[in-house]
């Protein structure tokens, strides 16, 4: 903005003072000579204005400064050379997403593409237009707090934001841009402050979490003040359109009229709505959900290689004694008290030493005296030296020349593929929950830039993005799909520009195998993605947890031919759950 032309007199007020009561962006004036004489020779002869004056004509120019080309983004040509530099090529999608956020709904969004597709940077690029325009200044980012580093790093690698990380309850009030999480915003003393600040925008992450208006996640949202307010997830509906009703009220209220009303005109059932086209259109006034395939992302292809491991005579007869163990054990238990049961039967098909370790820790807690058997199992467990998936594993590592990332659910696991690895001449790194935010970033960078190998627990299935790997290996196999594809989807997003291969470690004759065959040969688990599992799990209503369900069918049989039907009849209400959801409520977007 060019303000040379007018003569600055009056009261005797600092820039920095005149930027904070214009609500101006920051900004450096180069004036050359020949301006700063003219300048100089006007103040002389007194043409210039009262103060007042001054301050009404730079408002004016500042306003029309912000309208002009506004059918057009100008935040692609400033951040043009920056993303030349960190490699970031915006999708055509992405960009119609911002235009329509900002010329169609006035910054009132719900960003409701599938997983996978870019709702961050659609989101940044929306928030950094804004800032350039001068139309916002105090920011306000709610997420997971497992993602608020993410944020930080994406909003200053690719759109040169420098923002504030919550520490302490001075942030909300000092910090014009401030990424916080979501839990403890929503806690006192955090709650008082934070509503009292009047924000210019507001951005929520992982917004389906605010679907139930009876918590206090919604209601604090609810008051919160803010002119511009975007709302991003994958999954707008899960189980229930009132879940819609409630994102879309809290984003702009009236927009479906009262719940009365719309369960009236929009509402067959639960999840099935009446007048699709009609509430189809009023939605496409709130809300932007773009999918994989043509006109936004063709993304790389998913290899999976299932390696079928076999287990010595001695291990064999080592995991079918810890198997009996198992349904002995629950034969005693009540049947919503078997999650030392479950880990205990998962742990044996990942490594001997996870199990001992859980069945020395369910014996230190027991309350009646422990069977001699089981000490004598406790002590055969701790002297097998032999892991016939690590030999596999070692195997495996001399045919992949390139990044791994290797997945296990258990800490004594991961410490062993170390060691072996290790020992073998790999470098490897550490990816568990026990790191802290800065160091599982540390980590990241350290793996990117030089070990060849990253051994991950589940807490690696989330938080940070790997896009510069693509090979993953599943060294033992989470029962719950969820969980599997939050692994896999490190690697197989936005960015990643190479097909991506999945090699499953699979312990033959074991439940295992059973596994593999539900996930992969049943239910395609492989093809799916993220938002569709969720919306999937939640339509099917289990009584227990996925790995209940499952170990309820290993519970009532030992033959794999019972077991398989079992598995069969669970993996056709799945599919089943999957075609009542894409015939209702998904249409709608």
């Amino acid at each position: 903005m060019d303000l040379s032309y007018l003569p600055i007199t009056g009261s005797p007020v600092s820039q920095r003072e005149a930027h904070q009561e214009l609500q101006l962006p920051q900004f450096t004036v180069e004036i050359s000579q020949s301006s700063f004489t003219q300048i100089v020779s006007q103040i002389r002869k007194k043409q210039f204005d009262t103060w007042d004056w001054f301050l009404l004509a730079a408002q004016a120019d500042h306003l029309s400064a912000s309208q002009q080309h506004f059918s057009e983004l100008i935040a692609l040509d400033y951040l043009a050379d920056r993303w030349r530099q960190v490699g970031v090529i915006p999708y055509p999608h992405q960009i119609k997403t911002a235009e329509r956020v900002m010329y169609e709904m006035h910054g009132q969004a719900i960003l409701a593409d599938e997983v996978g597709l870019g709702k961050t940077i659609e989101a940044g690029l929306i928030l950094k237009e804004y800032m350039l325009r001068g139309l916002v200044r105090k920011t306000l980012i709610l997420t997971p707090a497992s993602l608020v580093w993410q944020w930080y790093q994406e909003l200053y690698e690719k759109f040169n934001i420098i923002s504030g990380i919550q520490r302490s309850k001075w942030d909300w009030e000092y910090a014009d841009t401030l990424i916080a999480s979501l839990d403890t915003a929503k806690r006192e003393p955090h709650a008082a402050l934070i509503t009292e600040i009047p924000y210019d925008m507001i951005i929520i992450d992982e917004a389906h979490k605010l679907k139930n208006s009876s918590t206090a996640s919604f209601k604090f949202v609810n008051s919160l003040q803010k002119k511009y307010c975007l709302m991003l997830t994958a999954t707008p509906i899960q189980n229930d359109l009132k879940e819609l009703y409630n994102l879309i009220s809290l984003l702009k209220p009236g927009q479906l009229g009262s719940y009365r009303s719309f369960k009236s005109r929009f509402v067959q059932d639960k999840r099935t709505p009446k007048n699709p086209q009609e509430l189809k259109g009023l939605l496409s006034k709130v809300m932007i959900r773009n999918k994989r395939g043509e006109g936004t992302v063709q993304f790389t292809k998913r290899v999976v290689h299932p390696i079928i491991v076999s287990l010595t005579p001695t291990e064999k007869e080592l995991y079918q004694r810890v198997t009996h163990f198992v349904k002995q054990s629950s034969s005693k238990k009540s049947r919503t008290n078997i999650l030392p049961l479950i880990t205990l039967q998962r742990e044996v098909c990942s490594s001997f030493l996870a199990t001992g370790l859980t069945l020395q820790k369910m014996m230190d807690n027991a309350e009646e005296p422990v069977p001699p058997n089981i000490a004598s199992l406790l002590s055969e467990l701790a002297q097998v030296k032999q892991n016939s998936k690590c030999d596999a594993l070692e195997k495996l590592m001399t045919q992949l020349d390139d990044k791994v990332i290797i997945f296990t659910e258990y800490k004594a696991s991961q410490e062993y593929i170390r060691y072996r690895l290790e020992r073998a001449g790999y470098t490897t790194l550490g990816f568990d929950g026990t790191l802290s935010r800065g160091k599982k970033e540390w980590t990241r960078y350290m793996f990117q830039r030089s070990a060849q190998v990253l051994v991950s627990t589940e807490s690696g299935g989330e938080g940070l993005n790997f896009q510069f790997c693509n090979q993953v290996i599943n060294f033992d196999l989470p029962w719950n799909p969820m969980r599997l594809e939050q692994r896999i989807g490190r690697v197989h997003r936005l960015g990643q520009t190479r097909d991506v291969h999945i090699y499953n470690l699979i312990t033959k004759d074991t439940i295992e195998e059973h596994i593999m065959y539900l996930l992969h040969q049943k239910i395609n688990m492989f093809e799916m993605i993220i938002g569709e599992l969720d919306a999937i799990l939640l339509h099917l209503k289990l009584n227990r947890s996925f790995e209940s369900e499952l170990m309820e069918i290993f519970l009532k049989h030992d033959q794999a031919e019972s077991i398989r039907k079992e598995l069969d009849l669970f993996g056709s209400r799945f599919l089943q759950g999957q075609k009542e959801i894409k015939a209702s409520t998904w249409d709608l977007f």
